[in-house]
């Protein structure tokens, strides 16, 4: 069974590591190769981070945050890492749902990606899943390691029809 927990300094060392091998491919965010662990640790941990787990061991994590400050706080961000091992499960999927209750918990009324690019199309297909619809296009917005620029996507979710945790 996978529980989706609250993250703490306990799940930081797997985190990262989950992050480095995420990002190691160059296909799929926007976070640098250089990217330290300091830096990623202030930027997953100073929003509301979540890990997937499963006997004890972390599969993956997410994290939700405003995506705007002021007249654009009630609008989420998240982001969603799943461990190479791991995919295939659902966890992305799990992940997912389980972030839509949580931003609506935490008083959110629609949630936001900024940036998916288009070339990851299990990502999206997932993100469409759930629900989420594509609003716009930014032409040659991702830098991808082996594809150049290509189109990212930004993907929109209102949090009406979610009934809070």
């Amino acid at each position: 069974m996978i529980d989706i927990l609250h993250a703490t300094e306990e799940h930081a060392e797997a985190a990262w590591q989950i992050f480095r091998e995420v990002i190691a491919s160059g296909d799929a965010y926007v976070f640098g190769a250089d990217t330290t662990r300091e830096a990623f640790l202030a930027y997953w941990f100073a929003a509301h981070a979540y890990v997937a787990m499963e006997n004890g061991k972390v599969l993956g994590s997410y994290l939700i945050k405003a995506n705007q400050p002021g007249r654009g706080s009630h609008v989420a961000n998240a982001s969603y890492m799943v461990a190479a091992a791991a995919r295939g499960k659902g966890i992305g999927g799990l992940m997912c749902e389980h972030s839509l209750y949580q931003a609506k918990t935490l008083g959110f009324r629609a949630m936001q990606f900024n940036i998916v690019v288009s070339t990851n199309t299990a990502a999206v297909a997932l993100w469409q899943k759930h629900g989420f619809a594509i609003v716009g296009t930014l032409p040659g917005a991702f830098r991808h390691e082996t594809l150049g620029y290509v189109d990212a996507l930004v993907m929109f979710r209102d949090l009406a029809d979610i009934d809070s945790l």
